[in-house]
């Protein structure tokens, strides 16, 4: 994995990366791992119910797998009760898609674009993408704010009611604040698989900016199998 120096920090532990501190540029953190494992098995004989589904440990124990699929299934059991251990709440997601924000054709709100993530606590998210297509994190210096656009701003303006209160707080409310518009010639760090991710996320006694991601398009009639906590 060739990573952005300046914005991710690469680590081989979990230890490390659970207790590294973000400063300056440095808001992702990564265990950089090479898998050995049948993560394609696993992610063909679970059961998708849903657009996502929700994986428990006991959905993996009763799979009938290979060697290398048994293999696969102690890893993401030993990542699940690691994060939990430590104070996190992961879930394991069988993913066939994500719901698509189609109310407006000039600004998205939802994980296929460009985002940071805010959290009412001092939590930073974790993620690590066992099988299919994986997110891409990208600098800030290389993003704009797309509410500080001004063709942008002035559109959301037309969709304000001055009887909702303050504009700045209409556009956070509604999530337009997240996101993100990528600068020309940018240049978005794709987070592969096996490894697991560490981002920081949006608060104000955040020390560094928050990591802006995103959610991949997924490939035709393949399903992803993703921790994220």
């Amino acid at each position: 994995m060739h990573s952005n120096s300046n914005q991710v920090e690469v680590v081989d532990s979990f230890s490390n990366l659970v207790d590294f501190n973000f400063y300056g540029s440095k808001n992702a953190v990564c265990w950089e791992r090479k898998l050995i494992g049948d993560f394609e098995e696993i992610t063909n004989k679970l059961a998708l119910k849903e657009d996502i589904t929700e994986v428990s440990i006991d959905d993996l124990l009763v799979l009938d797998l290979t060697e290398k699929g048994n293999l696969a299934r102690n890893i993401i059991i030993s990542d699940l009760k690691e994060l939990t251990k430590f104070g996190a709440q992961p879930t394991l997601n069988l993913l066939k898609s994500y719901s698509r924000d189609t109310d407006f054709d000039f600004i998205s709100t939802d994980v296929y674009s460009f985002h940071v993530d805010r959290s009412p606590l001092l939590i930073d998210t974790y993620l690590c993408t066992y099988y299919g297509a994986s997110s891409d994190i990208i600098p800030n210096e290389q993003v704009t704010q797309k509410i500080l656009i001004p063709e942008i701003r002035n559109k959301l303006r037309e969709f304000y009611d001055e009887s909702d209160g303050d504009f700045d707080e209409f556009l956070k409310e509604n999530f337009f604040d997240l996101h993100y518009q990528l600068h020309e010639n940018s240049t978005p760090l794709n987070l592969g698989n096996g490894h697991l991710w560490r981002l920081a996320v949006d608060h104000p006694d955040q020390p560094v900016l928050p990591c802006v991601h995103r959610a991949p398009i997924e490939k035709n009639n393949e399903l992803r199998l993703l921790l994220i906590c």
